[in-house]
């Protein structure tokens, strides 16, 4: 247990000094996002690949999706090889999951339209920093002959993979060449946070919040142009990668309603959700304690926004490269009623496993912001403040998620 006193011990001169030097070092991440950001990589308890069920019941959801738009989609005939593009894969088995049923899908649709497969290549791409390594480490072998009749076994793949570094609000590959995009769980990520948002003479500055659920309007207007300006880059590029005819597959997180303010949805998820309430309370406990000063807590923001549906369907208007062939909303639960009880009879576990999320989406910015020893710190008061609310283990947390099928016009 913390002292009691602590919160008003002096704070030394070494300190203060040292909290000078992190906040000098910590400014430079804010400009260099694209390099910093991206899930934490590995395979152990805290890595995106052992902390990401949210995205599993995401890929659940958007299969049926992604198998229709395939089964609809005018084929290429004649083609010899398709290009398939993963943007923002990420890593673990999520990610070949998703290429898996696309790869699949075409294949078959090949074989019973016109009686052959072509060859497909797979990209799998993600900012320089994703753990590409680890990804392809999870790859089966692949299939060198279609004569052998098990060549559908679990531990074989049937396609050419290669890895493509870039963001991908950026071009990443060359005109006319896609045939098949996906971009599953990752349009949410800003390309920058704002500058108005780290500004202190700025009616946009995001003091005492991590994030933006609940900010005022010049913050939340601040995020929202951002967002707009990624997205409609996004889809430029995308415009100009695909061939005509190509399918483009988008799931993010986002809203079904138009007020930005209300980012979640509903009290019980902004309550719960790790990027609120209780992250914002283990800022402040490090600020309370000496270990941060209010800059270095003010200055931490995390680059995600979720966009409503009006604002993605006013996107692919204003690009005018694509027809629109489904764009829906969906809730997906956090996690079971089971599960829910489990966590419930056990709190410190659902402290423990609620960290270990936080820690694999965050701990590459937190860590860059505040360096190793201060982001254990806050990621140990996380976990503890989560453990010691009853009152949010019997909460109900939804992720809102906005379904996108498209095909290039």
């Amino acid at each position: 247990m913390d002292s009691p006193c602590l919160k008003h011990m002096p704070v030394s001169k070494e300190r203060v000094e040292m909290i000078r030097e992190r906040k000098n070092d910590c400014q430079g991440w804010i400009k260099e996002l694209h390099r910093i950001l991206c899930m934490q990589g590995g395979d152990d308890d805290v890595s995106y690949a052992r902390n990401s069920e949210g995205p599993a019941m995401a890929l659940r959801l958007s299969r049926p999706f992604i198998t229709e738009g395939i089964r609809s989609m005018e084929l290429f005939k004649g083609e010899d090889s398709l290009r398939i593009a993963d943007l923002g894969c990420a890593t673990g088995y999520n990610t070949l999951a998703a290429m898996d049923c696309v790869v699949d899908t075409l294949r078959s649709r090949y074989h019973q339209d016109f009686g052959y497969q072509p060859e497909i290549q797979a990209f799998f791409s993600d900012l320089p920093s994703n753990d590409f390594n680890s990804l392809f480490r999870l790859l089966p072998p692949m299939i060198l002959s279609h004569d052998d009749d098990d060549h559908y076994a679990e531990e074989t793949r049937d396609y050419y993979a290669a890895g493509v570094p870039g963001s991908f609000y950026y071009r990443l590959f060359p005109k006319g060449k896609l045939h098949v995009v996906l971009s599953l769980s990752a349009l949410h990520w800003l390309s920058q946070i704002p500058e108005t948002v780290l500004d202190k003479d700025s009616p946009a500055y995001n003091k005492g919040r991590a994030w933006i659920e609940g900010a005022r309007k010049e913050v939340l207007e601040a995020y929202a142009k951002q967002s707009e300006e990624d997205l409609k880059a996004f889809l430029q590029c995308r415009k100009e990668e695909m061939v005509k005819g190509g399918l483009l597959f988008i799931l993010m997180a986002g809203r079904s309603h138009p007020q930005r303010e209300d980012q979640l949805g509903d009290p019980d998820t902004r309550a719960k959700h790790p990027f609120t309430s209780s992250m914002d309370q283990a800022w402040q406990d490090l600020l309370d304690e000496g270990l941060i000063d209010e800059d270095t807590r003010d200055n931490f923001n995390i680059p995600a926004y979720m966009r409503s549906t009006d604002e993605v369907m006013e996107a692919f208007n204003q690009c005018n490269g694509f027809d629109v062939k489904k764009l829906e909303f969906k809730r997906i639960e956090e996690h079971t009623e089971e599960k829910q009880q489990e966590w419930i009879s056990d709190p410190v576990s659902y402290g423990r496993t609620k960290a270990n999320l936080v820690r694999a989406t965050l701990k590459p910015i937190v860590l860059a912001h505040v360096g190793r020893t201060i982001s254990e710190e806050l990621f140990k008061r996380f976990e503890k403040i989560v453990s010691g609310d009853e009152e949010m283990l019997h909460k109900t947390c939804f992720y809102g998620v906005i379904v996108v099928c498209a095909v290039r016009k």
